[in-house]
């Protein structure tokens, strides 16, 4: 078998690991598809511009077209993030388990925190818990902490820019009419919206595939993403998006900000312009981090008291612990599968 593809025949000769790996990254992105589900629909919903089942639709649709868009972001997960002779299967599979934890916690109390930060953060502390190195501190500080740090604040900002253009070119104009033009135009910001968040999160779970590849010995570490991986992870983040999420869609709807459709359309665009352009640069910024961000800069545009900012603390708070979180729990499910390796409990597949 080729080490630049994998065939279709070659899935006979996959081991039960790999093929267990693979499941869980989908899992993860299932999870994924409905924890995220908010940020390319919560404003549109929360705004009267589109009807529920109308915005999760289209969101679904959009979330496996941007999917398929680029591989850069999946490219960075692969092989910017660790040094791929460390990570073993064993190491992919138990930075997904610490990722669908937290995903899960968070999701359960509503909490809107990054899908992208704790598959990192997961796969960062399983390669430590298992090799005890491994992690590329440079890369990550580039094309992850910069980014993450930097790209809220540019949608934070970009939201009031907006949020001003619109309010002076609008001024004469009576607002009911103006609001009522904009639940038709905020169609088209929620799409490319939609289309944004799965350029940017379904890749992810491309990397990770991709990654658990090269561990197997399947590809070389050069290799492109497969198509049959693109196509699994595009459909499936879909189908997670069509799930929903309806705990996390009120809390980023409704909780942090009043948004009115000329305000949705404000903030929807603001993040799809920060994503589309780090999704083009390969960084996996969290798209959670920037949608709310941009609402919270629009909603601050008006008056600063606008912003719920009780809320937006307890989602700070979550931000600040995705990362650590999810690696403590990766490097434990590491650390405990190498244990269990050793002690002959389990046996490597």
């Amino acid at each position: 078998m080729g080490r630049g593809s994998l065939p279709f025949g070659g899935f006979c000769h996959m081991s039960m690991l790999f093929i267990a790996v693979v499941i869980t990254a989908l899992v993860f992105e299932y999870t994924n598809g409905f924890h995220d589900a908010a940020n390319a629909i919560a404003t549109s919903i929360s705004t009267r511009a589109l009807k529920p089942w109308q915005a999760l639709v289209l969101a679904g649709l959009l979330n496996f077209g941007g999917a398929l868009l680029s591989t850069s972001v999946a490219a960075t997960v692969a092989k910017g993030l660790v040094d791929t002779q460390f990570v073993t299967l064993q190491t992919v599979f138990a930075g997904l388990i610490a990722a669908i934890a937290w995903n899960l916690l968070t999701w359960y109390y509503g909490i809107p925190s990054s899908s992208s930060h704790c598959l990192i953060g997961g796969v960062v502390g399983a390669t430590l818990g298992m090799a005890g190195t491994g992690v590329q501190w440079m890369k990550i500080t580039e094309k992850v902490l910069l980014p993450t740090v930097l790209s809220p604040l540019v949608g934070f900002l970009v939201g009031i820019v907006l949020t001003l253009i619109l309010a002076w070119v609008f001024r004469r104009s009576p607002h009911g009419k103006v609001n009522h033009w904009f639940k038709y135009i905020q169609t088209a910001s929620a799409s490319l919206m939609a289309l944004s968040h799965g350029q940017n999160d379904a890749q992810k779970t491309m990397g990770i595939i991709l990654l658990a590849l090269v561990a197997a010995g399947m590809v070389d570490k050069t290799a492109d993403v497969p198509t049959w991986v693109k196509l699994a992870c595009a459909t499936v983040m879909g189908l997670g998006t069509l799930a929903g999420g309806k705990r996390i869609i009120k809390t980023m709807g409704m909780r942090i900000a009043h948004l009115r459709p000329a305000d949705g359309f404000c903030a929807e665009t603001a993040a799809s312009a920060v994503l589309l352009a780090t999704g083009h640069l390969g960084f996996p910024v969290s798209t959670t981090h920037v949608i709310t961000s941009s609402i919270m800069g629009v909603g601050a545009t008006y008056r600063i008291k606008a912003v719920r900012w009780g809320i937006t603390r307890a989602i700070l708070l979550a931000w600040l612990l995705t990362l650590p979180a999810s690696a403590l729990i990766g490097a434990f499910v590491a650390y405990l599968l190498k244990l269990l390796t050793q002690t002959g409990i389990i046996h490597a597949m």
